[in-house]
């Protein structure tokens, strides 16, 4: 049996990390709001509103997320492991301890602070849910996690009805919305608001927390390209190889306007030396024309492509070594 290694033990505790985050969002801010996020977690908790409470919500994604599994496995093979079954389980776990099932004297869903939120901001309580749920979810995927639900079924629907993910999960998500809300509706447990309007909460939930997870998996644009016209252009070159230790490109042009022929240089620089390589132009040519663009992913030597994660430079951090940054930008490849 060979051991996992440091990067295998880095990504499961990540996954756990994200598995608590998740939960944080789920037991202590949307349980009791009776706002549901869609998948399994939301058919849960209709299924534990129906139940009088009684059941409690990270039993029910347990056992509702299991049969998935099984079912997943089944159907694609052993590419839902046992990080995906680490991922609900854990998951489940924290959702039930921080609401006070597995140890009673926890009950983070009952301090002050959220009840006030749930009482006089509404709004804001749902924010926070939403936030935590996007975050938490963003760095299981990010570290090639999954909590199983409506993932194992979009890729099943993908295999048999070559049906798109996306619209599988929010074929999905409206289904477990409209059965939550019937579930709120039915037991009458939501007396100062319509139900609806509780819906409309859960839509605006899924759009937030989706976006936060493209955030935490892919990030913001982390480099910037950068065309510069400049008579001097041989000079600004010589900076950005030599100063900034990027590459560049020289691009032959001839401006229509007056004629003139030129090369101009094209480079790709990360977002904190784009402030360095237009002072340095500046400097050396005031008159210098530069258009700048946002860069969504940068593939080759000296930049780590969108969305993964430097593991090793984690590794390194306890052995007095300076980690690499986290999007490659230490490299000294062409821009």
């Amino acid at each position: 049996m060979t051991r996992p290694s440091m990067n295998t033990l880095l990504e499961y505790l990540f996954i756990t990390i994200g598995a608590f985050i998740m939960s944080l969002g789920v037991a202590v801010f949307l349980v009791d709001a009776k706002v549901v996020p869609g998948g399994v977690t939301g058919l849960s908790m209709a299924i534990h509103y129906l139940s009088g409470n009684r059941i409690p919500v990270g039993v029910l994604m347990w056992v509702l997320n299991l049969p998935l599994f099984i079912w997943g496995i089944a159907e694609l093979g052993r590419s839902f492991g046992f990080r995906t079954f680490w991922g609900f389980t854990v998951n489940a776990f924290f959702v039930d301890f921080l609401r006070g099932d597995v140890v009673p004297s926890v009950h983070l869903q009952d301090a002050r602070a959220v009840r006030w939120l749930l009482e006089n901001d509404f709004f804001f309580l749902v924010l926070i849910g939403a936030i935590f749920l996007g975050v938490g979810l963003g760095i299981i995927f990010k570290f090639k996690g999954t909590t199983a639900g409506s993932d194992i079924v979009a890729a099943i629907a993908r295999k048999r009805l070559r049906w798109k993910p996306g619209m599988t999960i929010i074929i999905t998500d409206f289904f477990v919305i409209c059965v939550a809300g019937l579930a709120i509706h039915l037991r009458g447990l939501s007396p100062d608001m319509p139900v609806i309007v509780l819906m409309l909460y859960a839509f605006m939930l899924l759009i937030v927390s989706s976006q936060l997870i493209d955030v935490i998996i892919f990030g913001f644009d982390y480099a910037k390209s950068a065309y510069i016209i400049s008579d001097r252009h041989e000079e600004i070159a010589g900076e950005i190889i030599h100063s900034l230790g990027r590459g560049a490109t020289a691009i032959h042009g001839r401006g229509l306007y007056r004629g003139v022929e030129r090369d101009i240089i094209f480079t790709v620089v990360s977002r904190r030396e784009i402030y360095t390589l237009v002072d340095t132009v500046r400097r050396i040519d005031p008159d210098a024309f530069m258009i700048i663009n946002r860069v969504h992913e940068v593939l080759g030597e000296g930049f780590m492509p969108r969305g993964e994660v430097d593991l090793g430079a984690l590794t390194r951090l306890g052995g007095g070594r300076q980690p690499k940054d986290p999007y490659g930008m230490d490299g000294d490849g062409e821009g």
